[in-house]
């Protein structure tokens, strides 16, 4: 849809939000009013809300087939939600056309994930890297066709998500196993994704790069923290509620902010910040085993003291740790901040006006890189005359 008109586009982009964030507001009601607790489907609302918002304003702002596609996402999301919520809710009240309701919701759940999985593909430009990748967006496609189909003609997912209904549609027998197959072989879409960032940051330029920087710094930190917490807890919904969205909100920053904020920054900070929370953790938990352990101290005393030292040790561990990482993921500002330090430790030595000047230039001109430097320097102070003595 690129070559449509800036408003009618626009237009459409706001109509298909508005109708998105409505089937959201629906299916919440109905979930709640009806005594249904914080679910899977329901848990979902703030990840298909992310998704449309963005799609909208990707779409309607640039055209990118990215933006359509998050939209279209965000708004089949949208209409799981709602009626599911309706056929649930349907279980305890008389609502018309319950069964047919739950229907629809099982045929469209089989299409969200393949709109998903195709994001690392597409992105940044909305464009395949290749025409060779088309036949991986053909095989998403047919594993979403092939999902949508089998609960369309069998009791694939219906029995399951509503036991007191009945599944108005059943011609065939149970197609479970081609359905298990199908949402197997369009997952493994994510592997040819992940192939397709890789290569294409290893040929794009250096803007497309820090767009690319974006999508896996959001993806990365989206799957470290929901695998972490699917080990210590049997409830990863929360984690996913609120780092999911980071997903399409770097999307977001990436295609239409990304010159305003430092993604090297931000990469090694959070590296620094993990590494240095792990160190302490560790830390802290070998003091007190120590402590208690092996030299028979009270646990309190133990706990505070193991407290002490991994505060004590914080700030200089952080900038350590905080060097090594720059060195390594933001290079550019570690070189930067080492020029600098050289050219202060210059300054202290003492100079020649023009040396510094020109020392200046080259700091800056490597350090900020400008397309304009200009220096200003005070004249001189002249000395004033003395008073003639009469």
């Amino acid at each position: 849809m690129p070559h449509q008109p800036p408003g009618p586009r626009r237009r459409l982009a706001w109509v298909l939000l508005s109708l998105t964030l409505v089937l959201l507001a629906s299916g919440l009601a109905l979930g709640l009013t009806g005594g249904e607790r914080w679910t899977a489907v329901l848990g979902a609302i703030p990840v298909e809300a992310a998704f449309a918002v963005v799609g909208a304003l990707v779409a309607a702002r640039t055209g990118n087939r990215l933006g359509w596609l998050f939209l279209a996402a965000g708004m089949v999301g949208a209409v799981t939600v709602a009626t599911n919520a309706y056929a649930a809710r349907a279980a305890t009240a008389e609502l018309p056309a319950a069964t047919w309701v739950g229907w629809i919701f099982t045929v469209i759940l089989g299409i969200t994930a393949p709109l998903f999985f195709l994001t690392p593909l597409l992105f940044p430009d909305g464009r395949l890297p290749s025409p060779r990748w088309r036949p991986v967006v053909g095989i998403a496609v047919i594993s979403g066709l092939i999902q949508m189909v089998c609960p369309a003609l069998s009791d694939v997912n219906f029995s399951s998500n509503f036991p007191r209904l009945r599944d108005p549609v059943v011609a065939v027998a149970p197609l479970g196993t081609i359905y298990n197959a199908a949402e197997a072989v369009g997952t493994l879409v994510l592997l040819p994704g992940a192939v397709a960032i890789i290569i294409r940051f290893r040929r794009t330029g250096d803007e497309e790069r820090l767009q690319l920087k974006w999508f896996m710094y959001a993806a990365a930190v989206a799957t470290v923290v929901t695998l972490a917490v699917t080990q210590v807890s049997n409830d990863p919904l929360p984690a996913f509620e609120v780092v999911f969205p980071l997903i399409p909100a770097a999307v977001g920053v990436a295609i239409l902010k990304y010159r305003l904020y430092d993604i090297d920054r931000l990469i090694s900070r959070t590296l620094a910040y993990a590494i240095v929370t792990g160190l302490l953790v560790g830390l802290y938990a070998g003091l007190v085993l120590l402590a208690t352990q092996v030299l028979s101290i009270t646990s309190p005393v133990a706990v505070a003291a193991s407290t002490l030292v991994a505060a004590a040790l914080f700030a200089p561990l952080r900038r350590r740790v905080q060097q090594v990482v720059d060195r390594r993921f933001n290079r550019v500002r570690y070189d930067a901040d080492q020029t600098v330090a050289a050219f202060a430790a210059r300054l202290q030595q003492g100079a020649v006006l023009d040396v510094v000047r020109s020392d200046l230039l080259a700091v800056v001109n490597a350090t900020v890189e400008p397309a304009h430097i200009s220096i200003w320097t005070a004249p001189p102070a002249q000395t004033a005359p003395a008073a003639k003595r009469t």
